[in-house]
């Protein structure tokens, strides 16, 4: 079914339903999914599917779907594991379009349960039958009260249609995240539990609700990345669209790092490329669950703004104290009036400091707050404000109509926190379509997520010229190793300058060399040379160079005897003006990422680093440079010499460029160190290593 308004009926709005596992037994879960379907006043035909039963809840029932009348476009299927298969098999001799699988037992549970998913999977799809889960809640289309779930929050909350919509690896969070929304009479169009994400994934969820008519912002829980490519497509469909994406995401660990055979697969974490990913996608992010119920406020109707200011308003200076603290912690602007703002204030007999809190004393005169207020919304120093309000929200909520929302005029974002305990006035700020936060975290939170928000970086359209050489020598090589020489050779058809290493077979042919010499063992089966005592440095004159030649190939054979040796290299000793670590990875979730930081020996000691989302741009190259405080050494910091920040920008576009060959080729790809020399020379590859999918 690739027709994605087709698909989004036949999951949203099906004609006809069968309950697969369908009980007259109210004390069973499976129970619940007729009786919320009838609650909600669902409209098609509802088919319980029970081979013990010829009726359930006043609807006939079928001993299996291959019985019951068609057509019929969504089963949900709540039988064991060990039945599901037969399910499957009856729904696509049916026709059945969608299958959501409530059914649990299956890749959640190891390697098992994976083959037992994976048969299902290639049973719906041969048959032409697409599926949700298993191991999920189910979905609810609110909007047409169609509600196809096992979720007791679904059947607890009286839900109301509106422009909120959900997508969940977790059920128990898709209930969850109902229940605390619908504490804030914030209302729903949709919403999805993915479960194992066997076929449809959430980012094919959250492609379908972007062009949903009702849906105005999706929200999304996500443990992992499982369909990465369409959720960036959803993310940059609903930019275009100006539909918010906002995420909740787990996984912030560091799961994954040991099987890294390079310094960039063991630095960079797994939350560090989410972010990335989250960030060049247009994506905005949350760190509280709280503050993903919280956010859409801020930012719906909003483009991404200029930079990542704030104002901050108060009359309580501790309540404020803490949301900045929030602020600044994160890395964000928290900036004062300008000098006209405070001389227009003056001018009003409201005489405010040059501090970056605007705290307005305690009793001040009236309509104070509100001037002050009024000045930083038109004021163009901030992206943001932030009114803060104290104990007069509690005991005089409606205040809150003549102090904020009489401001706004919708040209600029406002949050507002309540210090102390004040529904009311939260309850009014929601109704006025303000963002008001009930805890100093929460709006630190979102006011952090809204100040980073980007829109999504461009595609670039790379031509093939700029990597086919690559790719020629690459698969030229057939091994899923290579070889530093190899490497090298590869960053060379991409445009980087090597080392200009000589490969040599025993000592005796280590001659000829002018000036000092790096001598390095060769060998794709020893990573790390370095740690391994086989790399020797500044060695000078025949002599020396053929007893290091024969020193390394003798440590080679008494401690790695089954490593393939194929010569020792001996190259130019190269010096620049810094040292950096360049390389390339091809995550799992994410997909090709570029890594910059600084290289040497110390590339893990000292974690200093950035990262996009690959292939990137000369431009973008030059944002990842500007990143790194360190390399503010080599463009003019304090008057010392410059380094070819140009060249340094090249490299690190042309090894991102591996992310562009055929078949997924290239897993990791590394340099380190990268020299970069004094500006107009260059930089050179003297190490690499590259390893295949």
């Amino acid at each position: 079914m690739n027709d994605r308004a087709t698909l989004a009926d036949a999951i949203f709005r099906p004609r006809a339903i069968a309950l697969i596992g369908a009980t007259a037994d109210q004390t069973k879960n499976n129970a619940r999914a007729q009786r919320v379907l009838k609650k909600a006043g669902y409209a098609g035909r509802i088919l319980p599917i029970n081979p013990r039963a010829a009726e359930i809840m006043g609807d006939v029932a079928y001993p299996s779907i291959r019985e019951a009348p068609g057509p019929i476009d969504h089963a949900f299927i709540m039988v064991p594991a060990a039945a599901v298969p037969d399910a499957i098999a009856g729904c696509v001799e049916k026709g059945v379009k969608v299958a959501t699988l409530y059914s649990a037992g299956f890749a959640e549970l190891g390697a098992e349960g994976r083959a037992a998913q994976d048969r299902i999977v290639a049973m719906a799809r041969e048959g032409g039958m697409r599926l949700i889960g298993p191991n999920c809640l189910g979905l609810v289309n609110v909007t047409d009260g169609v509600p196809i779930t096992n979720n007791a929050a679904v059947e607890a909350e009286a839900l109301k249609p509106g422009w909120l919509s959900v997508v969940s690896q977790s059920g128990s969070m898709m209930g969850a995240l109902l229940s605390r929304a619908m504490a804030r009479d914030f209302t729903f169009a949709k919403l999805v539990s993915v479960g194992n994400e066997s076929d449809i994934g959430a980012g094919e969820m959250a492609e379908l609700m972007v062009e949903d008519e009702a849906t105005r912002c999706v929200l999304m829980f996500l443990e992992t990345l499982r369909d990465a490519p369409k959720l960036a497509a959803a993310a940059r469909r609903a930019h275009a669209l100006g539909k918010p994406v906002i995420v909740y995401k787990l996984g912030r660990s560091d799961v994954g790092r040991q099987i890294a055979v390079s310094h960039t697969g063991a630095m960079v974490g797994a939350d560090e490329l989410a972010a990335t990913f989250f960030r060049e996608n247009g994506i905005l992010r949350v760190e509280t669950l709280e503050g993903l119920v919280e956010l859409p406020r801020l930012v719906l109707g909003r483009t991404p703004p200029k930079g990542n200011r704030v104002a901050v308003l108060t009359g309580t200076g501790g309540g404020a104290a803490m949301v900045v603290d929030g602020v600044g912690l994160r890395g964000d602007a928290v900036v004062g009036p300008t000098t006209e703002m405070r001389e227009r204030l003056a001018a009003q007999d409201i005489h405010i400091s040059a501090s970056p809190l605007i705290d307005l004393p305690m009793g001040g005169g009236k309509g104070q707050y509100t001037t002050v207020l009024k000045e930083l919304v038109a004021s163009d120093h901030c992206d943001a404000v932030v009114a803060v309000l104290g104990s007069t929200a509690r005991l005089r909520p409606t205040q809150v109509n003549e102090n904020v929302l009489d401001v706004y005029d919708g040209s600029k974002p406002i949050a507002v926190f309540a210090a102390p305990q004040a529904d009311e006035a939260i309850r009014i700020c929601d109704e006025a379509g303000i963002a008001a936060f009930r805890t100093p975290e929460t709006c630190a939170d979102a006011l952090h997520s809204f100040l980073n928000w980007r829109a999504p970086k461009p595609v670039e359209a790379v031509p093939p010229a700029a990597w086919r050489g690559a790719a020629e020598r690459l698969y030229a090589v057939g091994a899923p190793r290579l070889d530093e020489a190899q490497a090298c050779a590869v960053f060379e058809a991409l445009g980087i300058e090597g080392p200009g290493s000589r490969i040599v077979a025993a000592p005796e042919e280590a001659t000829g060399f002018a000036g000092p010499v790096a001598v390095k063992l060769l060998s794709p089966d020893i990573l790390h040379k370095t740690d391994a005592g086989l790399v020797r440095l500044n060695v000078e004159g025949d002599a020396a160079i053929q007893a290091t030649v024969a020193d390394l190939l003798a440590i080679a054979r008494d401690k790695f005897p089954q490593a393939r040796v194929k010569g020792v290299l001996v190259a130019p000793m190269h010096r620049g003006l810094a040292e950096v670590i360049l390389g390339y990875r091809r995550d799992p979730e994410v997909g090709p990422v570029v890594m910059l930081g600084m290289g040497g020996v110390l590339a893990e000691l000292k974690r200093s680093y950035c990262v996009r989302l690959a292939p990137v741009s000369e431009a973008t190259a030059l944002e990842m440079i500007a990143e790194l405080p360190e390399l503010k050494l080599i463009q003019g910091f304090r008057n010392l010499p410059r380094g070819d920040v140009a060249a340094l920008a090249r490299a690190i576009r042309s090894i991102s460029l591996l992310a562009c060959l055929d078949g997924e080729a290239v897993q990791e790809a590394e340099i380190n160190p990268l020299i970069i020399r004094a500006e107009g020379q260059g930089a050179v590859a003297v190490d690499g290593l590259i390893a295949l999918g």
